[in-house]
């Protein structure tokens, strides 16, 4: 048996995503820039998907534009928007994606910015006073704060942040990579100026995203090249992985409701499962508080011991698949730059596990099971490093 429990890195290609996509491999593989019936074929399919994402969203297909995925996303909204508006001055939270402080500072160290973070308690929860504050008394600003935690879980909300922002003439964009095809948007609602989605995050292919982008400022490209989506972005489509990407997002939205419900029991399952078998487990940001964080995020803090150190290598050897966080800090030497924003205590193990629409109770109290076990065992060495 094999429990995979790190949707937040990545999901499992949903069967029927792919029966969408693979003609695009073989009969439909045309390039869809080609002027000729293989080509138009390949053009008629990238623009359905188009309009079905954009109809999901409640947005114009002209505000779907195609990326390799969020990373990509992130990145267009961010340097174009700061580029093609001449801002100077940007507004985040330390607990952003890479894909976000990492442009940021970039652009900072470029001297083409000035960087703020904004405040925020012992849980992560940020102030919007202090956002308010720094918009009042500065310059236009660009405004990035996402919608979702990726490590820790906590939701932000985006709609006030939306409408601050707004009310100050700033440029808001939010990272929605984890909520996207988990939550409903009504992007003619919210007054977001940039929103992004990654296929892989919700069911659909690698590969493979999509930035909406509002109407008050234009895109500058960031990928050099030929006139492909409209001169914003440069490059052959990924025709397959379009049509996947937007099949799953189709399939995330019919199904959302019956899949959220299901997947809060399987969190508060193990939420409460662990608080009775492990005393001393503690739980990071807001992530076992259902209206305050993901439904698919629940982030741990097992009490320190020499087993529990390496716990997510024993769960490992047991086929249960998890993390210690975000899957693109794993390989990182100074650990995860959420916790360290929230001072965390490094000697205690994280673990995230992040569940998904194919998990089962049974899968949860497995590794619960598991866990238990090694707290038992780990009972005399525990109170020893505790004293």
């Amino acid at each position: 048996m094999k429990i995979y429990l790190d949707n937040a890195a990545t999901t499992p290609l949903d069967r029927e995503a792919f029966s969408e996509m693979e003609p695009f491999f073989f009969e439909g593989f045309g390039n869809p820039s080609s002027a000729h019936g293989v080509g138009r074929e390949a053009r008629k399919a990238v623009e359905k998907a188009r309009g079905t994402i954009a109809g999901l969203l409640n947005a114009q297909p002209s505000q779907i534009l195609f990326t390799a995925g969020g990373t990509e996303a992130d990145n267009t909204a961010i340097c174009s928007a700061i580029e093609s508006s001449g801002i100077k001055l940007a507004i985040t939270t330390q607990f952003e994606h890479h894909a976000v402080l990492n442009t940021l500072k970039s652009l900072e160290r470029d001297g083409v910015i000035k960087l703020l973070y904004l405040m925020h308690d012992a849980k992560g929860n940020i102030s919007l006073k202090h956002l308010e504050s720094i918009l009042a008394f500065q310059e236009r600003a660009f405004v990035s704060v996402m919608h979702g935690n990726n490590e820790i879980g906590n939701l932000n909300d985006i709609d006030t942040i939306a409408q601050i922002c707004r009310k100050y003439n700033a440029l808001f964009h939010s990272d929605t990579v984890q909520t996207m095809g988990h939550y409903v948007y009504d992007l003619s609602g919210i007054n977001a100026d940039f929103i992004v989605g990654s296929a892989h995050k919700f069911n659909g292919p690698k590969g493979v995203g999509f930035l909406y982008h509002g109407n008050r400022t234009n895109l500058a490209s960031i990928i050099k090249g030929g006139g492909q989506e409209n001169g914003w972005r440069a490059g052959t489509e990924n025709v397959a992985g379009i049509v996947g990407m937007a099949k799953a997002l189709e399939i995330a939205y019919r199904d959302l409701d019956a899949d959220k419900n299901r997947i809060l029991s399987l969190k508060a399952r193990m939420i409460g499962r662990l608080k009775s078998e492990i005393p001393e487990i503690s739980f990071n940001g807001n992530s076992a508080d259902p209206q305050k964080s993901l439904y698919t995020v629940l982030s741990l803090s097992l009490p320190s011991s020499p087993e529990f150190s390496t716990a997510l290598a024993f769960l490992d050897s047991q086929n249960i698949f998890a993390s210690g966080g975000s899957a693109c800090t794993s390989h990182s030497t100074g650990g995860s730059h959420v916790l360290h924003a929230l001072n965390y205590n490094f000697e205690r193990t994280v673990i995230r596990f992040s569940f998904g629409k194919y998990n089962t109770e049974q899968d949860i109290d497995y590794t619960v099971e598991k866990l238990v076990g090694l707290y038992h065992k780990s009972g005399p060495e525990r109170l020893k490093v505790a004293g």
